[in-house]
């Protein structure tokens, strides 16, 4: 077991290291105690995967902490190893001092259930998943003696989307006074996103190599949080057909300084959208709603295959694509359902 010592404002880590019948320490100095930590839970899981029992009185909270510097940081893209670091705050306030030899299903989902009283239920899964991801490299490694992650269930509020689709009516009449006022790129950013219904990272990555007649090639995304531009899956590289009107109004569009056609603004897009909806009597939505407003429109048309909308889409997979068309259009399932029951019934 490693023993962390404070030396003035630093903090020693020294490790038994048995070879042979003799212990070798290694030992290293560091400015932190949470860097200390990592580096010794670091060595401690190379000296053998079996149980021990001595890194199970380790905080919970530190163990996860750990886990995401250590293991995640290698297996996802910087802006999603971002969004794993955001909620170790929320994992220490949750479980204090709660020892990996305390959890169970039952300590885990009281404090799920915790967090689910105050976040909504989209928002608490999200860190659920997190959360069972590592409980299960923790059971994987000997630190948990039972694969409890299962179990633990999602409970919290479901609250009104903030992205929620425009009706069909909203949406001509927005796209309506796009096509007639563009003298903004703003404007024209906003009529490109109901048009094909890409994502705003993605719309902000283009540049005038992605503009070809009557369409556009996604190619990579802009995030606000990391110069990652690497796309949110390999489906998500596509090219995305527009009507001749809008290519036009899209070649009117000069390249920024940084070789982008449009400028990121701070990444205040969804403030401007909103101002611009109120502006037209238009209920609020963000820009992810433009893009939920665009699958809306498409699905509610018979004749539009829904593998054609998962490659538009950039979906990873048809589910994906099956899973958001039940939660934009709930009421076609029902219509679905009738044709199914009336037809099992002329049997």
């Amino acid at each position: 077991m490693a023993s962390i010592i404070k030396r003035g404002k630093s903090y020693r880590v020294e490790i038994s290291n048995y070879k042979h019948g003799k212990n070798k320490r290694i030992s290293k100095t560091f400015k932190t105690k949470s860097e200390a930590q990592r580096w010794a839970m670091q060595n401690e899981i190379a000296k053998g995967n079996g149980v021990d029992l001595a890194l199970r009185k380790d905080k919970f909270s530190d163990f996860y902490s750990n886990w995401i510097y250590l293991v995640k940081k290698n297996d996802v893209r910087s802006a999603t190893f971002l969004n794993y670091t955001r909620t170790i705050p929320i994992v220490k306030k949750l479980f204090k001092n709660i020892t990996l030899g305390e959890l169970n299903d039952l300590v885990v989902q009281m404090k799920i259930d915790e967090y689910g009283e105050t976040h909504s239920r989209k928002t608490t899964t999200e860190l659920l998943l997190k959360i069972r991801t590592s409980l299960r490299y923790a059971y994987g490694r000997g630190l948990i003696t039972s694969d409890f992650a299962g179990l633990i269930k999602t409970r919290g509020k479901e609250l009104s989307k903030r992205n929620s689709a425009l009706s069909i009516s909203d949406f001509k009449k927005l796209r309506s006074y796009l096509l007639k006022h563009h003298e903004k790129d703003f404007y024209i950013l906003v009529l490109l996103a109901l048009e094909t219904g890409a994502r705003r990272g993605e719309l902000l990555g283009l540049t005038n190599k992605d503009i070809f007649k009557y369409g556009i090639s996604i190619n990579r995304s802009i995030s606000p949080s990391s110069s990652d531009t690497r796309l949110k899956t390999k489906r998500s590289k596509r090219n995305i057909s527009i009507n001749e009107n809008v290519y036009d109004i899209l070649k009117t569009v000069t390249e920024k300084s940084n070789g982008y056609l449009f400028s990121f603004d701070g990444f205040q897009q969804s403030a401007k959208l909103a101002r611009l909806l109120k502006k037209l009597d238009i209920p609020k939505t963000t820009f992810h709603g433009l893009r939920d407003t665009h699958a809306s429109f498409l699905f509610s048309n018979d004749n539009i295959r829904i593998d054609y909308i998962s490659q538009r889409l950039g979906h990873s997979n048809l589910q994906t694509t099956m899973n958001y068309y039940l939660e934009l259009m709930p009421e076609k399932k029902h219509l679905q359902d009738a044709d199914a029951l009336s037809l099992l019934d002329s049997l």
